[in-house]
């Protein structure tokens, strides 16, 4: 599900892309946010598109699902077990 974007409308370029992908990062579970705040203040400036985009697919999982995934209680299964995808929660997972 990740989709091609030409270089001029990449997420780095662009400050809303980057304020919408923050504001979609909000949580319910206040442990979800604190790891995704910290993943973004380490991250956020060397994100790829490819990363941008494994990550708007995570953050429609459930909040639970997120933070098994985030706490390594669960790992990718699924469409989800892909290299971007994995990249992805290695990094959340280091923070």
């Amino acid at each position: 599900m990740t989709e091609s974007v030409s270089p001029s409308f990449s997420h780095q370029a662009d400050p809303h892309r980057r304020a919408r992908l923050r504001w979609r990062a909000r949580r319910g579970l206040l442990e979800n946010d604190i790891i995704v705040e910290r993943f973004f203040n380490r991250y956020e400036e060397s994100l790829s598109d490819q990363d941008v985009a494994s990550l708007s697919e995570l953050f429609e999982l459930s909040d639970n699902e997120l933070m098994d995934l985030l706490l390594a209680r669960k790992e990718l299964d699924g469409e989800l077990d892909t290299p971007p995808m994995q990249h992805v929660i290695a990094l959340l997972r280091s923070v």
